[in-house]
């Protein structure tokens, strides 16, 4: 058979991809084991620049030149590459914070870590690098990823603005964290002495319920054991630990990877001692440049918090902050499916801002209609409802009511942005039985009967108390099946079944 011109380079670039691909694969795999061979006291070479395809721009030193992050020296390298992450372009002490570090342990690589390239550009030291973390078209991948450029044992995460006064307060530091073995504590901290004190937090992570809990830790007679901090603090991480982590260097950096290492099951022990200094406290020297800065954590916040899935947080104070939807933005989901909204096939309950939403609106509608009573012949009596048949109303709370669509029943939104709504269903009584005429495919739209309303009961719903069924049980097992509160289960278990060994 011939082969033609087009199929014939077709084939060459395929094979050319991937060739690409072994040998990025081979250098990831090369650069893990080196880090493993530092724990046993082996000999490594560092990664050259030309192994970094260039790095020209992406990875420069203080002249601007390219170079690599790790420093060699006689007989055994150094373990520990100081790292900082968290720093604003528009002022910052990256500068002295590499210079004091250098100054003292001359030997340690240090790695400044940017999204981009900053600007104004950093002023950094002989022996201190700029990892830029942006992708670029002419590089490639691996000039960009931070495992590539750290060639140590451990990484040691340091803030803005500290200082090192004690050269000898990291090998502290390994000693701890080599101390506990192969246990839960992954992490080791020491605090930064600051205006205030960082503080160990407990942090529980439900991805189900879209949800991240911080509550206080107490503290031990040598030191805390607990799942986050608060506050300004040096951590020392091995670098495996580090770069197996999904997002290993994301903004916020503490919020990031406490979220990270809790679902994992890591602990981190945060030490009376050592301390390092922080000359440079506040870090902004003006009222402007600190609100750029809470404005930009608070969007970091936001961003990295959603990414993870997210919504809702629980801080030790009993606040809450809420990165979910809203009264200004669509809810949370796209149109449901076979009665099955999309996040269920991803092992998630409803999101707690779109059940906050619900909630809301069920007690404003119940509010509403108590005052009107709610049977079909009550609907004249409402403001709200009795003149839809020409359009939609949106009140003065911003709630959009509505006749629906599909049948001949009333909707309530949560807004004109947010479509989460209660759907209102008006029945009448005939012989005993509350009935209608006109129904939909719902399974729940049947009838009932009337003794079920009469009388109503007062009962708490929806965080109120409301009238309802006066035997609730009997009325939830007629319309979803019988033991539907002791064993309940999704709407369309032929689509997705709720797993109860999960619970």
């Amino acid at each position: 058979m011939r082969i033609s011109l087009c199929q014939g380079l077709l084939t060459g670039a395929i094979i050319l991809n991937l060739l690409i691909l072994y040998y990025v694969s081979r250098a990831q795999q090369q650069m893990m084991e080196k880090r493993k061979e530092l724990g046993r006291g082996t000999r490594r070479a560092a990664l050259p620049a030309s192994g970094l395809g260039g790095g020209l721009g992406v990875l420069v030193g203080a002249g601007g030149e390219p170079g690599a992050v790790g420093v060699e020296g006689h007989g055994r390298g150094p373990r520990v590459t100081v790292l900082l992450r968290e720093f604003e372009n528009f002022e910052n002490y990256v500068g002295d914070v590499a210079n004091s570090f250098l100054r003292q342990r001359p030997e340690l690589p240090f790695l400044a870590v940017a999204d981009t390239f900053p600007y104004p550009p950093l002023v950094l030291p002989d022996g201190a690098r700029l990892l830029v973390l942006s992708p670029t078209p002419d590089q490639p991948p691996q000039v960009h990823r931070p495992e590539f450029h750290v060639q140590t044992e451990f990484v040691l995460l340091v803030p803005d603005g500290v200082e090192l006064e004690q050269p000898r307060a990291i090998e502290r530091l390994i000693r701890e964290l080599e101390g506990e073995g192969g246990g839960p504590v992954r992490l080791v901290a020491a605090p930064v002495l600051a205006r205030s004190a960082v503080q160990c937090l407990h942090l529980r992570v439900n991805l189900r319920e879209w949800t991240a809990t911080y509550s206080p830790a107490a503290s031990g007679s040598s030191g805390s054991v607990c799942t986050a901090l608060q506050g300004d603090a040096v951590v020392l991480i091995r670098t495996e630990d580090l770069f197996n982590l999904s997002v290993p260097l994301g903004r916020p950096l503490f919020s990031s990877l406490f979220v990270q290492t809790a679902l994992r099951g890591w602990k981190v022990k945060l030490l009376e001692g050592p301390c390092f200094s922080a000359n440079h406290r506040p870090l902004f020297s003006s009222a402007h440049n600190q609100w750029k800065a809470d404005t930009r954590l608070k969007e970091a916040t936001g961003k990295i918090m959603r990414s993870f899935g997210l919504k809702r947080l629980l801080l030790p104070d009993g606040k809450e902050q809420w990165y979910g939807c809203s009264k200004e933005t669509p809810r949370c989901f796209g149109t449901v499916q076979d009665d099955t909204p999309d996040y269920l096939y991803l092992d998630r309950w409803t999101p707690p801002c779109c059940l906050r939403a619900l909630r809301e609106t069920t007690k404003y509608v119940i509010n509403i209609l108590e005052t009107s009573g709610i049977y079909m012949e009550d609907v004249p009596n409402c403001d709200h409802l009795k003149n839809l048949d020409s359009g939609s109303l949106v009140d003065a709370n911003g709630y959009v009511w509505e006749r629906a669509v599909e049948g001949d029943f009333y909707r309530v939104q949560y807004s004109e942005a947010n479509h989460l709504h209660v759907d209102l269903w008006p029945f009448y009584p005939r012989n005993g039985v509350m009935t209608k005429d006109t129904w939909t495919e719902h399974k729940q739209d049947v009838e009932f009967p009337e003794h079920f309303l009469q009388p109503l009961v007062p009962m708490s719903f929806a965080g109120i108390t409301a009238y309802g069924p006066n035997n609730h049980r009997a009325f939830l097992e007629l319309k979803f099946g019988e033991g539907v509160i002791e064993n309940p289960q999704y709407p369309n278990p032929a689509k997705k079944r709720l797993d109860r060994s999960k619970l």
